[in-house]
This record gives C-alpha cells, structure tokens and sequence, in this order.
C-alpha cells in the first residue's frame, strides 16, 4: 500500500527533509555556481531560504497541506537569499497557491502544484534564461505531468519527476556557455534536486 496523498504533517516532514538534505549538500552546489556570476554562494543561499521555510513549517501543528505550504511560502520569501533563493521562494509560493485551500493533495494535485511553481519562477524573472534552475523547474512540472498518469503512489511519482529533471540538470552544460566552459551543470537546478531527493 503506497502513499496516495499528502497531509500537512507529511509535508511538514517533506519540507524539513529537504531542507536538511540542501544544507548538508550546500558546498557541492556552491562549488558549482558560475552563472550568472561565479560567487560560489547559491548552495548557502538556497540552503538559507528553504530552512526559512521549514522553520515556519515546524513552528505550525496544523495538518493541512495548504496550511503548511502557506507558512512555508511566507518563511521562504521573508528568508529568500540571492537570486537563486528568490527563485526558490517563488517555486515556493506558486507551489503553495495551486494547492491552496485542500487539506490533503493527492498526484493530480501535486503536478498541478509542480506547473504552477514553475510558471510563478518563470513570470518572476525578468528575462528567463534556459539552463537555469528555471529550466529544472520546468522539466519537474513537465514530468509530474505525466507521473500523475502512470502512478497514484506519492513515491513513485516523486522518484519519476527526480529522475526525468536529473536528466535535463545534465543538459544544463550545454546550454549556457558559462557552464559549458566550467564543465558543470546549473547549481541552483542542482539544489533544487537536493531539495526533491530529500523530500523523497
């Protein structure tokens, strides 16, 4: 019997989870940032963002999930660090919003959350480029798309989006030369598959 939806005290577990495996990871995705400038910090950014957020989720008892993205939405924006770290809470917020209001959130919901991070990241960047955390964020929308038509087991549909957006995070080095030149993939698609493998 597989997990078939999510209430705010799993996803309070979800949320810290992820946050812990960021932080413990953070100088592997620091090594890697040299887009848009090469100032090492996006790890400890996003890193300080998401803990922001699990800190409010750990703070509230409710068992709703909506409640708990909420808080988690606000800790993220008010915690939010560096571009990546705006980004994120962005990811955050639009994740938050689609799931507003249901105290449980099953795959359907949930892929619908991962679309609507995404276009919330997209429209909150002035000029998106691809190659980015934004261009994770999309392949995870993407494959939880399809994820909530093959599986209604919560794992399996998180392994599935983690898998599909690992293989684009290696794509990222061939699409912004600053990254093809360093030989490394995107550092804040990086942190956010820490956040996701954590979570899992």
């Amino acid at each position: 019997m597989g997990l078939k939806s999510i209430n705010g005290h799993i996803m309070r577990g979800l949320v810290i989870a992820g946050a812990n495996e960021l932080s413990k990871n953070k100088q592997i995705v620091d090594a890697l940032n040299v887009f848009p400038v090469p100032d090492g910090d996006t790890g400890t950014n996003m890193s300080l963002t998401i803990v922001s957020a699990a800190r409010e989720a750990e703070k509230s008892m409710s068992e709703s999930v909506s409640d708990i993205l909420n808080v988690c939405a606000g800790g993220a924006l008010r915690g939010a660090r560096g571009n990546s770290g705006v980004i994120l809470s962005q990811l955050i917020r639009g994740f938050s919003k689609s799931i507003g209001g249901q105290s449980e959130a099953d795959v359907l919901a949930l892929s619908q959350a991962f679309q609507k991070a995404a276009d919330t990241a997209y429209k909150a960047v002035m000029k998106p480029k691809e190659g980015t955390i934004l261009t994770v964020a999309a392949a995870c929308a993407d494959a939880a798309q399809k994820a909530c038509l093959e599986t209604d087991d919560v794992e399996e549909f998180l392994e599935y989006i983690i898998n599909e957006a690992d293989g684009v995070l290696l794509k990222t080095t061939d699409m912004l030369p600053a990254l093809k030149e360093a030989g490394v993939v995107d550092a804040g698609g990086k942190g956010l598959i820490f956040i996701l493998k954590g979570a899992l």
